[in-house]
C-alpha cells in the first residue's frame, strides 16, 4: 500500500479487506484472559490479541502472585469493590479448576503506637466490609511466629497464593472451548471509529500476511501498560483522555531468600509492613510461592519506561534489608539475591494521591461499545473475574 502511515492504511481498507468479530479484547493478560474468556461464553466471535509471543507476558506474570483479601482500598471504590467480588470467584474458579493456590493468610504487622493506630482503623475498615480480620498482641505473633517481630498483627485469613501461570492457562482453554481465539504476535497499530463499530488495524508477524484489519463493534482494551496508548488512538491530541488516562510506571524488584535462610525461618504465612499513607505500594513484604520459596518485595521506582525490566537501580541491597529486617531481624543482606522484576501500571503519578481503576464503557465519549480498563495494577489479578463480569454487565 501507498500509505505513509498506520492510520492512513487504515482508513483505505475496504469493507471486504476487514475481518469481522463481534468482542476484540486487546491485551492477553490475566484481565484481558478473563475478559475474553467472559464475552466468548456469549453468542457471536470473541478475538482477544496480544503483542507479545504468548499470554501474560508483562505485570500478569510480574507480581507478587498473591489473591488479595481487599482491606486497603476506600470502601466505595471500585479496587474495592472488585477485589472482594473477585477474591471469592478466584477461589472458586481454582477448585473447579484444580489450578494450584493456598489460603496461607497474611498478617500486617504494627511497630510503635502510630502503626498499632493504622491497624486498629484498618480492622474497623475490615468489619465495614465484612471481610474477616482480626488484631493479635505481639505476645500472641510471637508464639506463632517467633522470628517475626510485631507489636500486634492484624491477621487476614482470607489471604491466599495461586500459580498465576495455570490460572492464565486455565482461562485460555476456557477461551477456546467458548470458540474465542487468541492471537498472539499481534499488535494494535491504529484505531477508527467507523459506521457505528471499530476499525483495528494489527500487524501479524507474518512475511507473507504483515497486516491485517479487523471491524468490531466491541473493543475492550484491556493493554495494561499500554493501555493508554491505545485509548489515545481514538482521540485527537488535545483530548481529556490523554491526561485522565495517563500511565506512570512503577518498577519493583523482588528478592528470593536462599533455601537455608528460608528453612532456617520457617514463615508459615505471608507478612507484610504497614503501607504509606497513598498505598503507592504495600511496602517491601514477605511472601511465599507454592513450593515455599520465601520472597521480598516490591520496591518502589518510578520510571518512564513500561519495557526495562532489567534489575540495576532501585534501592541498595542494605537499605531492602533494612526494611525487611523491621519486622524481621533475623534476615541478613546475604541471605538474598535479585528474583525478578515487574512494572505496574498506575494512574497514580509520583507523590499523588489514591486512584481508583478505571472500568468505563465509553457511550459519554461518543464511543459506544468501546470499554477502558486503565490503571489495572494490584489487585489486579485478585479481581480479573470479577472485572470480566462487570464488563460482561456494563456491554449486555
Amino acid at each position: 500500500m501507498l500509505a505513509t502511515s498506520a492510520s492512513e492504511q487504515l482508513a483505505q481498507c475496504k469493507d471486504e479487506d476487514l475481518t469481522m468479530v463481534d468482542h476484540l479484547v486487546i491485551g492477553a493478560g490475566v484481565v484481558g484472559l478473563a475478559v475474553g474468556r467472559q464475552l466468548a461464553q456469549r453468542s457471536g466471535s470473541t478475538l482477544v490479541v496480544d503483542k507479545n509471543r504468548q499470554f501474560g507476558m508483562e505485570t500478569s506474570s510480574r507480581n507478587s502472585e498473591v489473591i488479595h483479601a481487599g482491606i486497603y482500598y476506600p470502601k466505595d471504590s471500585l479496587r474495592t469493590k472488585v477485589c472482594i467480588e473477585g477474591k471469592h470467584r478466584l477461589y472458586a474458579y481454582c477448585q473447579q479448576q484444580g489450578i494450584s493456590h493456598q489460603r496461607v493468610g497474611k498478617w500486617v504487622v504494627a511497630q510503635g503506637a502510630e502503626q498499632l493506630e493504622y491497624l486498629h482503623a484498618l480492622r474497623r475498615h475490615c468489619a465495614e466490609l465484612s471481610v474477616p480480620a482480626e488484631i493479635i498482641s505481639g505476645t500472641v505473633a510471637q508464639e506463632e511466629e517467633p522470628l517475626v517481630r510485631a507489636d500486634a498483627a492484624l491477621v487476614s485469613p482470607t489471604t491466599g497464593i495461586i500459580d498465576s501461570h495455570e490460572f492464565m492457562s486455565a482461562m485460555l482453554r476456557d477461551l477456546a472451548d467458548s470458540g474465542g481465539t487468541f492471537a498472539p504476535n499481534t499488535s494494535v497499530v491504529a484505531m477508527q471509529r467507523d459506521q457505528g463499530s471499530y476499525k483495528v488495524l494489527v500487524t501479524t508477524g507474518d512475511p507473507e500476511t504483515p497486516f491485517m484489519a479487523i471491524r468490531a463493534p466491541v473493543v475492550v482494551n484491556a493493554a495494561g501498560l499500554w493501555a493508554d496508548r491505545i485509548a489515545n488512538m481514538l482521540v485527537p491530541d488535545s483530548h481529556p483522555w490523554r491526561e485522565q488516562y495517563r500511565l506512570h510506571f512503577a518498577k519493583g524488584r523482588y528478592y528470593v531468600l536462599d533455601a537455608g535462610a528460608s528453612a532456617r525461618l520457617r514463615v508459615r504465612r505471608l507478612v507484610y509492613p504497614v503501607p504509606d499513607k497513598n498505598i503507592v505500594s504495600l511496602g517491601t513484604h514477605l511472601t511465599l510461592d507454592l513450593a515455599g520459596t520465601i520472597r521480598f518485595g516490591p520496591d518502589v521506582e518510578w520510571t518512564a519506561s513500561n519495557t526495562n525490566y532489567a534489575p540495576g537501580g532501585g534501592a541498595p541491597i542494605d537499605e531492602v534489608v533494612r526494611a525487611i529486617n523491621a519486622y524481621l531481624p533475623a534476615v541478613r543482606s546475604e541471605d538474598l539475591s535479585l528474583g525478578y522484576t515487574g512494572i505496574r501500571p498506575k494512574l497514580q503519578r509520583p507523590g499523588g494521591a489514591f486512584c481508583d481503576f478505571v472500568i468505563r464503557e465509553e457511550s459519554d465519549a461518543g464511543m459506544p461499545g468501546f470499554v477502558n480498563l486503565v490503571g489495572l495494577e494490584s489487585p489486579g489479578l485478585t479481581s480479573s473475574l470479577a472485572i470480566a463480569a462487570m464488563v460482561d454487565r456494563i456491554l449486555h
